[in-house]
């Protein structure tokens, strides 16, 4: 195999990119090789050889524990627990979480095989004794909202609320296009206006 397709092969397995598209960015990065190429072999050396998961928290960062565990502004009593990274990531551009998070790494699925021994569920219910409130901030999936009620029961016995985002209609959502089970958890979760 040449180094060529070695490359395409390699960028065809990155989420959201098939053959074509993993053709097109290495022709890409190629036409542009002191630019993009170079620069990006390096940042993938530097991030592979730096980045690790923090042991606190799970979060991908260069220290451990992460810029977020190390954080003395944010609230330890207060925990937000997410599937994986790219959800803590996407919780942290709201810029309106100041707690510490709990990144599982993945949800509860007897079809692929994924047990609570697979997941880092003994660590949240060690950390969550130290904590007031635990927000469990998993996707409204099957596996998710399977995976929120077995950690709300861990979590019982550590003394600390637990509570999950809200479901339901979005902030700009038209009724005529929302799924049912959307509608149905936005009438369940009303409030008085």
């Amino acid at each position: 195999m040449s180094d060529l397709e070695r490359l395409v092969q390699l960028l065809s397995k990155l989420p959201g990119l098939g053959p074509r598209s993993g053709r097109r960015a290495a022709l890409a990065l190629l036409k542009r090789r002191e630019t993009l190429l170079e620069p990006l072999a390096a940042a993938l050396a530097a991030a592979a050889r730096n980045i690790r998961a923090c042991s606190e928290c799970g979060n991908l960062d260069t220290t451990d524990p992460c810029s977020i565990c190390a954080d003395a502004r944010r609230d330890p009593g207060l925990l937000c627990v997410v599937e994986d990274v790219a959800d803590l990531w996407a919780i942290e551009r709201t810029k309106s979480f100041a707690g510490r998070y709990h990144v599982l790494g993945g949800t509860l699925s007897a079809i692929d095989g994924v047990g609570p021994d697979e997941l880092r569920i003994p660590k949240l219910v060690e950390r969550a004794r130290g904590a007031r409130e635990v927000v469990i901030a998993l996707n409204a999936t099957v596996e998710g909202q399977t995976t929120a009620h077995y950690v709300a029961e861990r979590l019982g016995e550590t003394g600390a609320s637990v509570t999950r985002l809200a479901h339901g209609v979005p902030v700009g959502g038209e009724l005529d296009y929302l799924d049912e089970g959307t509608l149905a958890a936005a009438l369940k979760a009303r409030r008085p206006l």
